[in-house]
């Protein structure tokens, strides 16, 4: 299993090999929402002040309700899931199974700490990717045997009966939440750590103390309350989005892709060449997702509502 560094975005990159400028690209190579919670007014002192216990308080209840995280579980906030997922190593210095393909950010974490990452399940440590990315499999709940189980719930706010937050409550289990996709706000970096406290303290210390004094942004603090308690958008926005995935894999397989996996907020295909669909969508200035170890995947997430007929058009001119 490799851990390159690939992900979605990368459009400066797409735009300096394929041309024009940044503006021009619809960038379908994330499993972002691209009908992001709408932004509430946010109070000046926001931008001004450091961050405050009462603000970050505020953001945690809302966090455990929306969850439903246990009672004896804590929840740690961080800027993005990913300054968690680097973190983990930290919690159990040991080797991980990390059953792939998958994030690769996770296995990238073990390595760089000098920790050696395979798919053996004997391993003190195991991460799963819950739905995984980027096929979309749910992993069953088992019993926790290893020193750290860590589950990356990134993407588990599209399904969320699916979700294995009740675990938190056992030890040696951390589950991993993230903020910006379901929401559509990635650029705002906030993501969530859950566990027993325990569980969430390793040999350098408590996660939250790893992370540092003001490791989440009042902005971010504020907007992220707000948007965790509004339940009706979250029940809308699942059905919008099961309904645009619905509406993409219609045009997709109307091309000959067969689809393969993923969630309501991206798609997984198999196509023949990867390569040739991804450039052909990038001459046509949309941007999507390859692996590197696969030539007939490709990953596509769900285009905003004016980016419907230019996909349409972009995918009649396939071959």
């Amino acid at each position: 299993m490799s851990d390159q560094a690939d992900h979605g975005g990368g459009i400066d990159a797409a735009a300096a090999r394929f041309g024009g400028a940044r503006g021009d690209w619809l960038d379908l190579s994330t499993g972002i929402n691209p009908d992001p919670y709408p932004v509430p007014p946010l109070p000046a002192d926001a931008w001004t002040a450091l961050p405050d216990q009462a603000a970050l308080d505020r953001l945690l209840r809302a966090a455990r309700a929306f969850w439903q995280v246990p009672d004896a579980a804590e929840i740690v906030a961080a800027p993005g899931a990913s300054a968690l997922i680097a973190r983990m190593p930290a919690l159990c210095p040991a080797a991980a199974a990390i059953p792939g393909p998958t994030y690769n950010e996770h296995a990238r974490a073990f390595r760089a700490a000098g920790l050696a990452v395979s798919e053996d399940a004997s391993a003190p440590v195991r991460v799963v990717v819950h739905p995984n990315n980027p096929d979309g499999r749910l992993w069953p709940v088992t019993t926790a045997g290893e020193s750290l189980t860590v589950i990356d719930e990134s993407f588990c706010d599209t399904m969320p009966k699916a979700s294995q937050i009740a675990r938190a409550a056992e030890p040696g289990v951390v589950i991993l939440k993230s903020f910006g996709k379901f929401w559509g706000l990635a650029g705002l970096r906030l993501g969530f750590a859950i566990g027993l406290r325990e569980t969430l303290t390793g040999p350098s210390g408590h996660l939250r103390d790893l992370l540092g004094p003001w490791a989440v942004s009042g902005p971010a603090m504020t907007i992220g309350a707000v948007a965790l308690q509004d339940r009706n958008w979250a029940a809308t926005t699942r059905q919008n989005l099961a309904a645009s995935a619905a509406r993409l894999d219609g045009l997709a397989s109307a091309r000959g892709a067969r689809l393969v996996g993923g969630t309501t907020l991206f798609r997984l295909y198999e196509v023949g060449s990867a390569s040739s669909w991804q450039d052909h969508l990038a001459r046509h200035r949309i941007w999507s997702r390859t692996f590197p170890w696969s030539g007939s995947l490709i990953r596509l997430g769900l285009p905003p509502d004016h980016g419907w007929n230019r996909l349409s058009t972009a995918l009649e001119g396939l071959a």
